[in-house]
């Protein structure tokens, strides 16, 4: 399927296979800490949402940041970690949700045993 024009007012629906979309490691994130970016203006005509699976292996990571504009919503649906909300640590597990309200810095670690698979829903899809 050809890319959506991000700028087509009226972006047409899709069924978009994971498969069909590389794995990436996105700056800032280290040590297997990788995403399948699956809605974004890009890809798919987005306007408003940037959705993704994210895979952390044992050890890896974002590095704290904060988004201007940008709130996001993680979803962990399995493993666990250390959710870091301006500075302070909460261990997530599997069916935690977080909310991370603009201007609060924030990093995931996958400090568990096995692969920590979370899904992120952000809104604008950049932070301009």
């Amino acid at each position: 399927m050809p890319p959506a024009d991000p700028n087509h007012p009226n972006p047409r629906g899709m069924i978009r296979p994971a498969a069909t979309v590389m794995w990436d490691e996105a700056p800032a994130h280290y040590g297997g800490a990788f995403s399948k970016m699956l809605v974004r203006p890009e890809s798919c005509g987005s306007h408003n949402l940037d959705y993704r699976i994210s895979v952390y292996q044992p050890r890896a990571y974002v590095a704290p940041h904060r988004h201007r504009i940008q709130e996001q919503v993680y979803h962990v649906l399995d493993g666990e970690g250390l959710m870091e909300m301006d500075g302070v640590r909460t261990v997530v597990r599997r069916d935690d949700v977080i909310f991370i309200p603009p201007g609060v810095e924030h990093a995931i670690y996958n400090t568990g045993m096995v692969d920590l698979r979370f899904v992120v829903v952000t809104s604008p899809a950049d932070d301009a």
